[in-house]
């Protein structure tokens, strides 16, 4: 999508087409009525600052989208596209680091009752791993402030996947 056509785009037009970035509704209206943008630059700093902070709703509804690291989103939609090229570097081939994955995310999941959230791309599998290692010893208030952030790095990348396509 080129700019211009984001800024002079119906609001649902809008909407569509910032969902696969993050589905929360209050980022996507921010975004939405900030319009026009002079460049992508600023329509980037928007989407860093937009719905911000998101509410503890907001996130539990965004993260039912991402799958667990070292697992393939199923289905056809954009999202699920877009989750399985950030998860590229991770190889399902690589036996010892999906097992390792699997345990983390078994024990993130079982002390933050959600499924750990990374920006991906751009990070190897081990890199990835360190992460959730690191992670496990946060608080469930210092999670959330990370999620958040990961959250929002993940929207901006694939935001900037929208805007280049």
């Amino acid at each position: 999508m080129l700019l211009e056509q984001l800024n002079d785009a119906a609001r649902a037009d809008v909407a569509t087409a910032l969902r696969p970035c993050i589905d929360i509704q209050r980022w996507i209206d921010d975004i939405s009525a900030a319009r026009p943008f002079a460049s992508l630059d600023a329509l980037f700093q928007c989407a860093l600052t937009a719905a911000d902070p998101f509410t503890p709703g907001e996130i539990d509804a965004a993260m039912a989208h991402h799958p667990r690291i070292g697992e393939r989103a199923a289905g056809s939609s954009a999202e699920a596209e877009l989750s399985r090229r950030e998860q590229a570097a991770v190889d399902p081939a690589d036996h010892d680091v999906i097992t390792a994955l699997a345990e983390g995310n078994r024990d993130y999941e079982a002390k933050f009752d959600q499924v750990f959230l990374i920006r991906a791309a751009g990070r190897t599998p081990q890199e990835i791993l360190d992460a959730l290692h690191r992670r496990l010893e946060n608080t469930a208030e210092q999670e959330q402030l990370i999620v958040a952030q990961q959250l929002r790095e993940i929207a901006l990348l694939r935001l900037k996947g929208v805007m280049s396509a």
